[in-house]
């Protein structure tokens, strides 16, 4: 399988540690998160990944080169203009050819990818969400889910009225080609605010597997978490 790892955006909420470098370049006991997400998915089996780039892009391709170092073949994709999470999958159409991760860049986890994975082929799903569990519902995409765990509802960042569940997007999906012909090519698109709610409407819903009580999943995307 292959892998599209999302690090082009800058990074405003970790400031001042983001004005020199992407987040996912930022040190987690020791080496950069990016290290470690390439590492886990390439023990999955995952060989070809691809990067998203737009803040600071030079820091991340000097260090990671063409990725041989770490076990795996890198392909860069450069925004000049950001593309958002679903955008930047459709630039990458003819590289993502076969089922693929998208994993955002400042996710630190232990999921079993190879898991995610099984479960997304024997639903022979065309896009599979991981969920994890949130103390604040207000600040992420919420996903309700059936006893098949086919998805049945989706808010991104809801009012605490619309609270329905405390389970989120976790920022690692499975995805079949399939699901790019969904997204308008060269247009901010996001998989929260919009990837999701049209195959919902479409009546194409993904599904959704919560995390098993052995893993964990952390967004660094704030200080406070980081």
């Amino acid at each position: 399988m292959k892998a599209l790892i999302l690090a082009a955006g800058e990074g405003t909420r970790l400031r001042p540690l983001t004005l020199t470098r992407p987040k996912p370049m930022l040190p987690v006991n020791g080496e950069p998160l990016l290290v470690i997400t390439i590492t886990r998915l390439r023990d999955h089996g995952v060989s070809d990944i691809a990067i998203n780039l737009h803040h600071h892009r030079d820091a991340i391709m000097d260090y990671f080169g063409d990725g041989s170092r770490f076990g795996v073949q890198i392909t860069y994709s450069h925004e000049p203009e950001l593309l958002g999470t679903a955008g930047a999958a459709r630039k990458l159409a003819d590289y993502l050819d076969e089922t693929f991760f998208i994993v955002y860049g400042d996710v630190l986890t232990n999921l079993s990818y190879s898991a995610l994975a099984r479960f997304h082929h024997q639903k022979n799903a065309a896009l599979t969400i991981s969920l994890y569990r949130v103390e604040d519902p207000t600040q992420v995409g919420l996903v309700g889910i059936d006893k098949d765990r086919r998805v049945m509802d989706f808010i991104e960042k809801p009012f605490p009225e619309e609270v329905f569940t405390d389970l989120a997007n976790s920022g690692v999906l499975v995805c079949e080609p399939a699901i790019l012909s969904y997204i308008p090519p060269d247009t901010f698109y996001d998989f929260g605010h919009d990837l999701f709610p049209r195959l919902l409407a479409a009546r194409e819903p993904p599904y959704g597997v919560p995390l098993t009580s052995d893993e964990y999943l952390i967004d660094i995307g704030t200080l406070d978490k980081y």
